[in-house]
């Protein structure tokens, strides 16, 4: 009821305007005096991060935290696509007509969500972090990223309530994607933004959301090893992946925890 509550009044606010406020407060020197709240309330496992609570001197600088070296081991199995994220899979699996399921009765159009048409049927891998873990996002497959693309939109939360309430919730807020080259193929790495999330940034060029900008795309010839920081969340969201039908075979399922790192589908049936 809580989390319907927050959706149902985020409805009747500038949502944009909102989280770019809550991003400068996270960024401002003020935020400190959150840091300690922050942890206490979601649980936040800095025995994880690099630094102590008295590193951090923003909370987004908490919120970005890295993690001890050594931490997340990478699967090096050729045949494995690894986790991105930290998080829990929402959805794992094929799309149909173009479409899958992220919610009882709420459905994500895959050509929506990229911003370009989409033929046939789609290999499909969603994860969403919550405000306790680490927001950093890693390259699942080594490859070569090609493209990206920046898609403005409005910023929804992103949390399981409101996915369940806000029809296409994925494919209406801001986002970023990645298409790296693999040798099983394309991937597309989704960056969705969320209420909350002051700025999404990435490794592979210098793109800042939630920064008022337009539909915006570019070419890309960077080398990517699996385990390599693709971007960073400043505050909340998901990572959608993206491949051909038939390519990936998950091995994770809706509600399973996720880490960086960690093997979450085999590649071409493996």
């Amino acid at each position: 009821m809580k989390d319907a509550l927050i959706v149902s009044a985020l409805s009747l606010v500038p949502r944009n305007h909102g989280a770019r406020g809550v991003g400068w407060l996270a960024r401002s020197r003020v935020s400190r005096g959150l840091t300690r709240i922050f942890v206490r309330a979601y649980g936040v496992d800095l025995a994880e991060a690099e630094g102590g609570i008295g590193d951090y001197p923003t909370l987004e600088a908490l919120f970005t935290r890295k993690l001890r070296a050594g931490l997340r081991p990478v699967d090096a199995d050729p045949d494995a696509l690894v986790s991105p994220v930290d998080g829990r899979c929402a959805f794992a699996g094929t799309s149909e007509g173009g479409r899958i399921e992220v919610a009882p009765g709420q459905h994500l159009t895959l050509s929506s969500l990229l911003d370009r048409p989409v033929e046939g049927e789609r290999d499909v891998i969603v994860l969403y972090l919550s405000p306790r873990d680490y927001h950093r996002v890693h390259v699942p497959r080594e490859g070569r990223a090609t493209r990206w693309h920046y898609v403005p939109g409005t910023l929804w939360p992103v949390f399981p309530a409101a996915v369940r309430r806000v029809p296409e919730l994925f494919a209406r807020n801001e986002r970023a994607v990645v298409v790296i080259e693999t040798s099983a193929g394309p991937l597309d790495v989704v960056l969705v933004g969320a209420f909350g999330v002051g700025r999404i940034t990435l490794s592979v060029c210098d793109l800042v959301t939630n920064a008022g900008g337009s539909t915006a795309s570019g070419t890309l010839d960077a080398p990517l090893a699996r385990g390599d920081e693709l971007g960073v969340f400043h505050l909340g969201s998901t990572v959608v992946l993206v491949a051909g039908a038939g390519t990936l075979s998950p091995n994770v399922g809706p509600g399973e925890v996720v880490r960086v790192g960690r093997r979450i589908a085999g590649i071409g049936g493996a």
